[in-house]
């Protein structure tokens, strides 16, 4: 009886606890992934991403648009677990202050994307809402079109804002880029 007591211990203990994946508060601590910046100097809605083998500490991003950005990029070295999107259909939400707790699931999030509005970083952002409703009044007030995470075109992921100095000499580094490595 002691002898199956301990092997029932045993395989109790070797079983892995889930993995918590809940919305982490912004705080004065949180940077973002690509920029080191801290996100609360950034206006606009933020994101966070929490990895398996990761826990308690999620990627942070300073744009939403970052976020699809990183989910859609083939080289992620641990399976993403859960993605949170500032709600802007929240109460107190702003542009300046989007919110430090109001987290919405991104997968389910509706997004207003091609809005004249600009993230955190200075690039075109898509502004998630829990609420269809906030969502069509934010895109008649800024343009745009409301669509899901999975609608969005990879094509307005990468894209820097268009007729920019910056877009064209990205472009053509990533021309020289393709012409070096036979692409």
């Amino acid at each position: 009886m002691k002898r199956l007591f301990l092997m029932l211990l045993l395989a109790a203990c070797q079983e892995q606890a889930a993995q918590v994946t809940d919305p982490v508060a912004l705080t004065p601590d949180a940077v973002g992934y690509y920029c080191q910046m801290n996100l609360l100097e950034h206006p606009g809605p933020k994101a966070q991403a929490h990895l398996e083998g990761l826990p308690g500490a999620p990627l942070f991003f300073s744009q939403v648009r970052d976020l699809v950005a990183y989910l859609r990029a083939p080289e992620q070295s641990h399976r993403v677990l859960a993605v949170w999107v500032n709600d802007m259909a929240a109460p107190g939400a702003t542009w300046e202050t989007p919110g430090a707790t109001n987290w919405i699931d991104a997968r389910t999030a509706l997004y207003v994307v091609g809005a004249e509005i600009e993230g955190g970083m200075g690039a075109p952002e898509f502004v998630p809402f829990s609420d269809i409703a906030a969502a069509r009044a934010f895109a008649a007030r800024h343009g745009g079109q409301v669509m899901s995470l999975q609608a969005i075109p990879d094509a307005l992921v990468t894209l820097a804002a268009p007729d920019t100095a910056e877009d064209a000499d990205w472009q053509r580094r990533l021309q020289d880029l393709s012409r070096q490595t036979g692409g």
